[in-house]
């Protein structure tokens, strides 16, 4: 559907319509072919198969990570003008590159900017613009033929550049601070299950008892994680209570941080398990993908979840739920979980319940339980603000990119 523009007498001072709609009067329109040279572009292509983890020169190719591996291949790397924009032909993925790399092979286009017409991150930007329809695997350059990008003066094109790339370090930033988080977490995890909540520098001083799982506090006990939990085996038909409100928890086909809940009424059918607060969610099916969720607050006066989670009900005064929760991620759980499999087929693989019940873990007292669950709490809830802040710059660059390049919000007189 075409795009809708004000009429031409409802335009602000100072602005003109154009193929791309309103934009300041001083700025063109010029066709994508223009914005890039016509030059061949000579480059070496590597094999997916041979990336390596390390070398000296990083591999782009069309992949969604700005860095898709390393290789030590000199004869490969690419000696033309930089920088240069990287578009993915199969995956219409955009990418900046201002330092020597190596392409890997198979739809990956190197594009030279036009530097006589723009500043090449500016064109970068301009380039994220534009929308370009999903032709599945098939290739999309063609399709860049057909685009028109505006053209702004280069000083305020180099200041449009210059915001957005603030906005952007700044999300990248958030985002190497969400991955330091996530280390320390598991960092923590190693340390408190092992010595218990003491500082790290203190750890010489616990007492350590070697045992079946590794060695752990000489006060606490090794037990069978069915010893400390019930396991779940109500269910009810939510079909026979038609007029109560009942929150679902479903599996979806991927790790979600949040296990989905759908309201009553969607695709609620059959027998399912009942789970009251406290209760740790542990997916059975496809055990190589993780999925573990703690049930917390009842908002509706039913919770109830699929059949292929296996629910666990901490016993009191034995485990606590913020605990156990916890305790299921680590090493103590989690990877033995996943060589519990049967199953003919992917498809029907599950974890056996039996076995899994069966696996031993880490019994501290309940003073020490709750001490463990508070710093890792401490952790998560950071890494939640830091994700907050990360969408919200993501938001920010979003809104920016249209606003800049449209020219509804100018930036010219920026000093950049």
């Amino acid at each position: 559907m075409p795009k809708s523009h004000p009429d031409i007498h409802d335009l602000p001072d100072g602005y003109r319509m154009t193929e791309l709609g309103p934009l300041p009067e001083e700025w063109r329109v010029v066709r994508f072919e223009q914005a890039i040279l016509r030059k061949r572009v000579r480059v070496g292509k590597l094999k997916q198969s041979e990336y390596e983890v390390i070398g000296k020169y990083p591999v782009i190719d069309q992949g969604q990570n700005c860095i898709a591996g390393y290789t030590d291949r000199d004869d490969l790397v690419y000696q033309g003008q930089l920088p240069v924009i990287i578009f993915g032909d199969h995956t219409r993925i955009w990418k900046f590159i201002d330092f020597s790399f190596v392409c890997g092979a198979d739809g990956t286009k190197v594009l030279l900017p036009n530097t006589k017409l723009y500043d090449p991150l500016f064109l970068f930007y301009a380039c994220q613009q534009l929308e370009i329809p999903n032709r599945g695997y098939n290739r999309h350059y063609s399709l860049l033929r057909e685009k028109h990008l505006p053209l702004p003066p280069l000083p305020e094109q180099r200041a449009i550049a210059h915001v957005l790339r603030t906005v952007q370090n700044a999300r990248e930033a958030t985002e190497r601070v969400i991955a330091t988080l996530r280390d320390l977490k598991k960092s923590l995890m190693r340390h408190l299950f092992t010595y218990g909540p003491v500082p790290v520098d203190a750890a010489d001083q616990v007492a350590l008892q070697q045992t079946e799982i590794g060695p752990i506090p000489a006060h606490w006990r090794v037990v069978k994680l069915g010893e400390v939990v019930e396991y779940q085996r109500k269910t009810l038909n939510p079909q026979a209570f038609p007029n109560e409100q009942f929150e679902y928890y479903s599996i979806p086909a991927y790790q979600a941080s949040q296990v989905p809940i759908i309201e009553k009424g969607d695709n609620i059918r059959s027998q399912k398990v009942i789970v009251t607060p406290g209760t740790i969610l542990f997916g059975k099916l496809n055990p190589r993908v993780p999925k573990i969720w703690q049930v917390k607050t009842v908002t509706v006066k039913r919770k109830i979840a699929s059949t292929e989670f296996i629910a666990l009900v901490p016993l009191v005064n034995m485990i606590t739920s913020d605990y156990l929760y916890y305790l299921a991620w680590s090493s103590h759980i989690l990877p033995k979980a996943q060589e519990m499999v049967s199953g003919s087929t992917p498809s029907r693989q599950r974890i056996d319940v039996k076995s899994f019940l069966k696996i031993l873990i880490p019994l501290p007292p309940l003073d020490e339980q709750h001490a463990i669950a508070r710093i890792l709490q401490t952790v998560d809830r950071k890494i939640e603000a830091e994700e907050a802040r990360k969408e919200a710059l993501e938001a920010l660059f979003k809104t920016l990119l249209h606003d800049l390049m449209t020219g509804k919000v100018r930036v010219k007189d920026l000093e950049v």
